[in-house]
């Protein structure tokens, strides 16, 4: 079984690691010929203004007195420029937002690794393309441009990394640092000769990273006063700098000047979501080959912004933020960036029409290179008979469409030309898409067939080893015939040998013969399979039919639950209706009642808000005083019992009380100082590091008595719950204690109904670790039940729960875990199917993966599982969306099973084992 488990393990690894060689590679290619457009450019340099989380509506609307927040840049707009939204991408995060604006091309999905914070591959920029760059502002930004630029001509002047504190009083220093640097910079240029003559030079730019409204949005939202005063500072730097550039430079006309911002915020101060106030983002231009502003009568738009920024009579100009670098690269004059997938907006540019469709067509060249590449790639490692090409552009296709679009230019057809060229670019973005994709059918059905011969492989284990269900399975143990593995042998031979022609990466290697020892391994217990069947059709047809639909319902409704929050109230309303549709209502009335009310108790959590909610830390306090009332009863109860309750467990019981005294007062004295903008207490910290070490180990020192070390537990998780609490949810394990502590009443009640043995005496039972495995019956078709119950809810206290359960009901771990493990693998591969490599991180994936593995070690130990944390608002909306996506829906199932092994034995260590502050050990049979 050890071995089993082991190589479980292994296998269920290579899964979880397999969506990175399916979804997660990087689409990015190297190789393409620099593309720029052979016409002069309008001007010689470009000033790039990027105000961090800046919603679009925060800048465009007017304020309660009808003033605009920022008066220069709307004095632009009505005067100078032109101006619309900038329609971001997700991920909606810093990085992602600025590698659009400079890079051209939409976040590189293979950075899910990394947190989006540092791409795996080279990539080109605007910067990289540039003669010179200078650039100002955050050190988390900066460098990556700098990095991968080529030679020495991007130069960045960054602040130190801890002035970038949420807690700060006055995060607009970050700005004012950005401005006045940029001051001082010119000033010494002057005094220069060198400098003075490199910021004289043409395609050049100039990049001013404004941090400061990002920051006041997460600490105060951008509803608050500092995030509005905010943009009004900015504002006012930004014409001070507009000045200051337009007197070094003689008003010579020849600067163009972008505001924009990477992304939006939403209401309660968060990013990296699809929500529109995160996607939405300004876009202002003017100075050299800008075109001016626009008066119209009238605009199409879907939405009613215009009229709510009284906007309706200027033209607006929407865009997609990739397309922003485009544009800056055909104002200077530079090569196109080389992975960008921006359509250059002509319609912002004052130039001539040539010179339009000249810069229209140097772009469909530019996105057309990235395509050739990438096919070429593709067909390089391909067998010639094996390989596909895109239909749809073929080559023949490519050739008559430039032919066309240079006879177009020819004969002046401006319009023509831009027309075509934005038909090429789209179909050279398919094909993009198609190559990019091209084996993943492949590794997808190989992953796949290995995981229908997995869960095939336990379920026959389950069958053979730990149920009685094939009864007539005969005993003789047949001969193998040699005929199976040679097969298996040669059918690996052969898909190695394809792989190797076709010079495929070692991982492919992996999920090509992973499959064939698996089922192999099944194809092995033909024997099981054979009886299996037999068995199964001597079963009623309707029972059959009847539990196969039950096990499917549960099976759809664990995995829409991760979808849609109600339907773990939906599951919940079940569970609590299951004693009356049994006979344990007419057994035991009083706990099928307790059962039902718990339950639906605790339904209620998953309808409650997720976000947009002020902390209430009152209910934080009235789950802490509830609590200690609970304590003193059962410590009054127990105390009762002289012989099973003695000074020592008298003592460990009041250190956990003084534990959750502790930690109420650091929820509410931590509350008040961040209030006051004190930040966090030091003794604060101390007392919640403590809390948290503590929490693991003074269980131990409890008795092993079944209730009372559960209690125990319960005492050291509430206290370290409590200070992960924010409002409602620290009520929520208190109602699912008290469910715990019924469904191991429930429980001994459905073996007396069902004959299996007879009832035991919960208070003479004790945790053993070293159970006698003669004690141990077969699995029954109800114990998929109680496998379900774990599934739902995974964490330390219903898995201590879940040892008591097994306990009473003389089950082995082993046979429950083995239908857990079945279970949690089929909504892996239901989930599997759902993973997708584009949209917002409620559609992607995580910050990082790491935040997944950090969030089930962190929170399944102290609070609800990954269903219920959607129910807690007091914890990070960035995590929220990370464990609500479609990767992480995988991710987590995955872990899960992983994570349930080490789960198990946290558990055991709890309940079994039994720490001495000294003396000689205690009996505790009552």
């Amino acid at each position: 079984m050890l071995l089993f488990f082991t190589l479980g393990l292994l296998i269920h690894f290579v899964f979880f690691a397999s969506i990175f060689d399916i979804y997660f590679t990087s689409p990015l290619v190297h190789g393409m010929t620099p593309q720029f457009t052979p016409l002069p450019p309008p001007a010689r340099r470009l000033v790039l203004f990027v105000a961090d989380g800046l919603r679009a509506d925060a800048l465009y609307e007017l304020d309660e007195n009808g003033n605009s927040r920022a008066p220069f840049i709307r004095n632009i707009i009505m005067h100078e420029g032109s101006w619309g939204i900038s329609h971001t991408r997700v991920p909606t995060e810093s990085r992602p937002g600025h590698v659009a604006l400079i890079a051209g091309f939409y976040e590189d999905v293979s950075a899910v690794a990394k947190g989006w914070k540092e791409n795996p591959v080279e990539f080109d920029s605007l910067f990289n393309e540039s003669k010179y760059t200078w650039s100002w502002g955050s050190p988390d930004i900066l460098p990556m441009f700098a990095k991968g630029a080529s030679g020495d001509h991007v130069y960045t002047y960054s602040y130190d990394a801890k002035r970038e504190d949420f807690g700060a009083q006055d995060a607009t220093k970050l700005d004012t640092w950005v401005f006045d640097n940029v001051k001082d910079f010119f000033h010494h240029a002057r005094n220069n000769q060198s400098l003075f003559s490199k910021i004289n030079e043409e395609k050049i730019v100039f990049f001013l990273h404004l941090l400061g409204i990002d920051t006041n949005g997460h600490a105060h939202r951008p509803s608050s006063r500092d995030y509005k005063h905010n943009i009004k500072k900015v504002d006012d730097g930004v014409k001070e700098i507009v000045s200051m550039f337009n007197h070094f430079y003689g008003n010579d006309g020849k600067t163009t000047f972008i505001f924009t911002s990477d992304h939006g915020m939403t209401d309660w101060g968060s990013h990296g979501a699809g929500h529109p106030s995160e996607t939405l983002t300004p876009l202002v231009t003017w100075g050299a080959g800008i075109k001016y502003p626009q008066r119209v009568s009238a605009q199409q738009f879907d939405d009613a912004f215009l009229k709510e920024w009284r906007l309706e009579n200027w033209k607006r100009l929407d865009v997609n933020q990739a397309d922003i670098a485009p544009l800056m690269t055909s104002l200077i004059g530079v090569p196109f960036p080389l992975n960008s997938v921006g359509i250059l907006p002509v319609d912002y540019l004052n130039n001539t029409d040539l010179f339009k469709a000249e810069s229209m067509f140097t772009n469909a060249v530019q996105i057309l290179e990235q395509f050739k590449v990438k096919m070429t790639q593709k067909k390089e490692v391909t067998l010639p008979f094996l390989f596909t090409p895109f239909k749809l552009l073929s080559d023949s296709k490519q050739f008559n469409i430039l032919r066309k679009a240079r006879s177009y230019i020819k004969h002046r057809k401006f319009d023509e030309v831009v027309s075509l060229c934005k038909e090429l670019i789209h179909l050279a973005l398919k094909g993009l898409s198609y190559y990019h994709t091209y084996d993943r059918f492949f590794l997808g059905v190989n992953v796949v067939i290995g995981f229908v011969g997995w869960i095939s492989y336990a379920s026959l284990l389950i069958i053979k080893s730990h149920s009685n269900l094939i009864k007539g399975v005969s005993k003789e143990v047949k001969k193998p015939s040699h005929l199976l593995p040679c097969s298996f042998v040669a059918i690996g031979i052969l898909v190695a040998f394809f792989l190797l022609i076709q010079a495929c990466p070692w991982t492919y290697y992996v999920y090509g013969l992973l499959p064939l020892p698996i089922w192999y391994a099944v194809l092995r217990e033909f024997q099981v399979i054979q009886d299996l069947v037999v068995s199964v059709l001597t079963y009623p047809l309707s029972h059959f039919v009847g539990y196969l639909l039950a096990f499917t319902l549960g099976i759809e409704v664990l995995v829409l639950s991760f979808f849609y929050r109600y339907m773990l109230t939906a599951g919940l309303t079940a569970f609590a209706a299951w004693p009356f549709l049994t006979r344990l209502w007419t057994r035991a009335k009083m706990t099928s009642l307790s059962w039902t009310f718990f339950s639906l108790l605790l339904a209620v959590f998953p309808l409650m808000p997720v976000v947009g909610r002020k902390p209430d830390i009152s209910l934080v306090m009235g789950a802490g005083l509830l609590v200690l009332l609970l304590s003193l009863c059962v410590v009054t109860s127990l105390m009762k019992r002289k012989d099973s309750f003695i000074k020592e467990e008298l003592l460990v019981h009041l250190l956990q009380v003084l534990s959750t005294v502790l930690s109420m007062y650091v929820v509410y004295s931590t509350q008040s100082s961040l209030l006051r903008k004190q930040g966090l207490p030091l003794m604060n910290q101390i007392i919640s590091w403590a809390t948290l070490a503590s929490s693991l180990v003074v269980p131990l020192l409890s008795s092993p008595v079944l209730f009372q070390r559960l209690f125990s537990i319960l005492l050291s998780l509430m206290s370290t719950y409590l200070l992960l609490s924010t409002g409602y949810e620290a009520l929520f394990p208190l109602v699912l204690s008290c469910l715990m502590f019924v469904w191991i009443n429930i429980e001994q009640e459905t073996l007396q109904q069902s004959g299996v043995c007879c009832k035991q005496k919960l208070t003479s039972i004790q945790f053993s670790y070293n159970t006698d495995i003669t004690q141990f019956r077969q699995l029954y078709l109800d114990d998929i039940r109680r496998a379900f119950f774990l599934i739902l809810i995974p964490f330390v206290l219903v898995m201590c729960a879940f040892e008591a359960v097994q306990l009473t009901t003389q089950l082995s771990s082993k046979s429950l875990f083995l239908i857990v493990l079945v279970i949690s693998d089929i909504m892996a591969l239901h989930f599997f199917f759902l993973v997708k490599d584009y949209g917002s991180w409620l559609d992607i994936g995580t910050r990082q993966l790491l935040a997944c593995t950090a969030w089930l070690f962190m929170y399944i130990s102290a609070s609800p599982n990954r269903l219920w944390m959607l129910s807690d608002p007091g914890l990070d909306l960035n995590l929220l969306h990370a464990i609500r996506a479609c990767i992480s829906h995988y991710v987590i199932v995955m872990s899960m099973t992983i994570f349930l092994v080490f789960l198990n034995g946290l558990a055991q260590l709890l309940t079994t084992k039994k720490l001495r502050l000294c003396g000689k050990p205690k009996s505790h049979f009552m």
